[in-house]
């Protein structure tokens, strides 16, 4: 069984400290066996946690033969990393064990000098004071997560629940992965490389805006063989200003936006119906069922087949 120490540092913030310890906790094998072992580990027993304090069952030894440790953020995330903690992660470090970061965890995790010449990410608020206090870190402020093999980091809160999500794919498979996301109430679609927010140069109007008569259209001709041209066209807009439009109101291409309602109707479709993945192929609008598959796979981390398994 794959152990999992979060470690609860002072001033954890408790929603960074929750989402590893619910999200693993919940995960199961295929047979219904539970798929980790999750501890919560300190330097000492009890942890000031803002509203509560809370009481260790592990210190520091818990980190020692853990397969994973997952750092939280904390309140305030300049605050000294103690050398107790340092030489702990350091020493969990040397000996190959995975480390991750939840949201602002990113700078305990870098005060210990393991994300040096890294890249890496955190919530894109606190973005400015990590490239200050880091400027050794390749910093990557508009991604969700990032993952370098042995070191892992994402941005906030929702952020750690994909970043978990993430390494349970990597070390069970994508329907272990799709089970978990499904408890958690998460898509499994959203990528480590998708935006942490979406910047507004004024206050987008979603219901009665420019783009909901577009959208709407869009919904309703999913199975169309729908180019950029032909959206332009029906907006009556040029395409450079369509691509604009979009990213100012859902914060990504038309295509892109497309193929992501595409493929969430296909998921109901998937759970809801005997249809089979050629027809349901067309039914989104892919013109073959080999891109379908390929599209579906990537943006869910599992095929059409595994997926309606799983939640048909």
């Amino acid at each position: 069984m794959h152990t999992v120490a979060v470690l609860a540092l002072d001033k954890v913030i408790p929603f960074d400290l929750s989402t590893p310890i619910e999200v693993f906790s919940r995960t199961r094998l295929p047979d219904g066996r539970p798929a980790y072992q999750v501890r919560v580990c300190a330097e000492h027993a009890e942890v000031d946690a803002g509203a509560f304090t809370l009481r260790a069952p592990w210190g520091l030894d818990g980190l020692r033969n853990a397969d994973t440790i997952i750092v939280p953020g904390i309140a305030d995330p300049t605050a000294p990393l103690s050398p107790a903690i340092r030489e702990a992660l350091r020493s969990a470090a040397a000996e190959g064990t995975r480390i991750a970061s939840i949201c602002v965890g990113t700078f305990p995790l870098a005060a210990t000098g393991l994300l040096a010449g890294l890249r890496a990410t955190t919530h894109w608020q606190a973005a400015g004071a990590l490239a200050t206090a880091h400027p050794d870190i390749d910093l990557d402020p508009d991604v969700l997560y990032v993952d370098n093999g042995q070191f892992l980091t994402s941005a906030g809160a929702a952020a750690g629940m994909d970043l978990c999500l993430h390494m349970i794919r990597r070390d069970y498979g994508s329907a272990v992965a799709a089970h978990a996301a499904r408890l958690s109430v998460m898509p499994l679609e959203r990528e480590g490389g998708q935006a942490q927010f979406i910047v507004h140069d004024h206050v987008p109007t979603p219901h009665g805006g420019e783009l909901e008569t577009l959208l709407t259209w869009l919904q309703e001709n999913l199975a169309e063989d729908l180019t950029l041209a032909d959206i332009a066209q029906r907006a009556g807009t040029s395409t450079r200003t369509l691509i604009r439009r979009f990213r100012e109101h859902t914060g990504t291409t038309p295509l892109r936006w497309l193929h992501r309602v595409r493929i969430r109707q296909a998921q109901h479709l998937l759970e809801t119906t005997q249809h089979s993945v050629e027809r349901i192929s067309g039914q989104v609008g892919f013109g073959s069922a080999t891109a379908f598959r390929e599209r579906f796979k990537r943006t869910t981390g599992v095929s059409p087949q595994s997926y309606r398994r799983t939640f048909g």
